[in-house]
């Protein structure tokens, strides 16, 4: 389920953010007072209402991959390590020490003591390794890529592997010794610790899991249904917040746990409020509805600074692509991806439908990580270029399939419909014959996605943790359905820049791959952004997050 979810300052403004800079008031709803951004405090206590683009698919982090999924998580459970607020750096979260051994392949996390789950039980050694003892005994549909994408991510394969395609397990066992979870795994692994900062490594009680039947799902990858209640109505974790209820396509409501292990949170409630049109949201929060919400249309942005609402940036953490199946003809053959590369007019539509900041992307990662490579073989707008490369292919009055998801905003790809239009006119001009196909985000294109099913596509990423094996390792090191098969060698190669423990050994070596992706050209990235929050007047305390790990217990109100 790769791409699916989620990064310098925009401009001069009422507020603009950078990477670690506290959300402070500046708009609409109550006092006229001008606040100090580094010093606003709110008061204790009360609701707000953050308007979301969606329900969440499962509030089991193990099964999910999308944003608004995630965000859920992250406030009702916790991992193991996470990353400083604002920024990738790993810092101990449950885990208060950990430390790797026999050259990387076994790790012991020292964990925090007195800490309860939701159910009153404890969190000790038994109940991690009984986590990740659950994921790795995954079985049936629980192994298929759209239902748990990122234990594939890290972790490759399973204890007994039903699909030939997948890996061999980078985890092994886990053994709780002296109050200490001792994680072994296979081989080395440089990027395994900034992997379990991802919510789908979150701990949950194993009492829970049982009682509420976790692992109760059926159907199939394209359509799985869970059939237990963990995921939707008692999900149970360490977090600071509890689920007080869920109602769907209406809202989600989030209690402050006041068993919590650390600092209690400011708020007493938080209520996550689906609305998938993005006017929607703009109206909902000017007419105070909402107090927040994610996904701004860039072209709501100055209209809602102007207004006085708060302005909050991710750092660019992102790159949106349109994608190709390899397996699908015409995308078997290189002159007609290369072609394709030619003939969309990327820096138009960057410049016409993304704010200040966006950039035109040349390869799959963010140039803010190791291993971006200024000298990647780039394919320049050139109409005349994409029609002699169609006349070299061989392929007559070739036809796209060209596949764009509707009822959704992501921050790559803000307007789906907006984007395909333009780079269909593209397409057109240059001398392909383009078939349309759109279907609701989620599950139809998602799941058309995975398996496969779509030629071309609009799609994206935004980096979990920063390392560059949670980009170009997410799309390219091992086979996946969505982009057909691909160059072997860069599978082997990933792996190894996975592998190697020395920083500027893997720099050199994720330069390289990313070299040899585009020579490939599995697909044309096309932009970094740096996604736009709003926010009224009176909230405070809000970390935007390179990679969306944003703590509501640190957010107050003050009207």
């Amino acid at each position: 389920m790769p791409n699916y979810r989620r990064h310098g300052l925009r401009r001069q403004g009422a507020v603009a953010l950078g990477l670690a800079g506290l959300l402070v008031a500046t708009a609409a709803c109550g006092s006229d007072t001008d606040d100090d951004p580094g010093t606003t405090e709110g008061q204790s206590g009360g609701t707000m209402v953050f308007g979301t683009s969606a329900d969440p698919i499962s509030m089991d982090g193990a099964y999910v991959s999308d944003g608004e999924s995630l965000r859920v998580v992250r406030q009702l459970f916790e991992t193991l390590v996470t990353t400083k607020a604002g920024g990738t750096d790993i810092e101990p979260l449950l885990a208060t020490e950990y430390e790797p051994s026999n050259a990387g392949k076994t790790w012991t996390f020292t964990l925090r003591e007195g800490v309860k789950f939701h159910d009153g039980t404890d969190f000790d050694a038994e109940a991690v390794c009984a986590n990740f003892d659950r994921w790795y005994n995954f079985k049936g549909v629980q192994q298929s890529a759209s239902v748990s994408y990122y234990w594939q991510t890290v972790f490759s394969g399973y204890a007994k592997n039903e699909d030939p395609a997948l890996g061999a397990s980078l985890y092994q066992d886990c053994t709780a010794q002296d109050g200490k979870a001792v994680i072994n795994l296979t081989s080395p692994s440089a990027s395994f610790l900034s992997g379990l900062a991802l919510a789908a490594f979150s701990i949950a009680s194993p009492e829970a899991l049982t009682k509420y039947e976790a692992d109760k799902v059926t159907g199939t990858g394209e359509e799985p249904r869970f059939e237990g209640t963990f995921g939707t109505q008692n999900p149970v974790g360490t977090g600071p917040f509890t689920l007080e209820t869920f109602e769907p396509n209406n809202r989600l409501v989030l209690a402050r746990n006041e068993e919590y292990w650390g600092d209690k949170a400011i708020l007493d409630k938080v209520i996550f409020k689906p609305i998938a049109d993005g006017p929607a949201r703009r109206q909902a929060l000017e007419s105070n509805e909402i107090q927040g919400y994610d996904l701004v249309d860039p072209a709501d942005l100055d209209a809602l600074e102007g207004a006085g609402f708060q302005i909050a940036e991710r750092p660019a953490f992102n790159v949106g692509y349109v994608g190709f199946n390899t397996a699908k003809p015409p995308f078997d053959n290189l002159k007609i991806r290369q072609a394709v590369a030619h003939a969309l007019n990327r820096q138009a539509l960057v410049t016409a439908k993304y704010p200040p900041g966006a950039e035109v992307a040349k390869e799959f990662m963010p140039p803010s990580l190791f291993g971006y490579a200024d000298d990647v073989p780039e394919y320049e707008y050139d109409v005349q270029k994409a029609k002699a490369l169609i006349a070299e292919s061989g392929v007559a009055n070739p036809t796209l399939e060209f596949w764009y998801p509707t009822g959704v905003s992501r921050p790559y790809m803000p307007d789906p419909a907006a984007n395909f239009q333009a780079f269909s006119a593209d397409l057109t001009a240059a001398g392909f014959k383009v078939v349309p196909k759109s279907a609701p985000w989620n599950p139809d294109y998602l799941n058309a996605v995975d398996t496969g099913g779509t030629g071309m596509r609009l799609l994206g990423w935004t980096g979990d943790f920063g390392d560059p094996d949670n980009f170009v390792g997410t799309f390219f090191r091992t086979p996946q359905k969505a982009w057909g098969p691909i160059e072997k060698s860069i599978y082997s190669d990933l792996d190894a820049a996975r592998a190697e423990p020395d920083e500027a050994k893997r720099t050199a070596l994720y330069e390289a791959v990313n070299s040899k992706i585009m020579e490939f050209v599995p697909g044309v990235p096309y932009v970094h952004t740096k996604p736009a929050l709003a926010f009224a007047k009176g909230v405070s305390g809000y970390v935007p997050s390179p990679v969306s790990i944003e703590d509501f217990s640190k957010v107050s109100l003050s009207s």
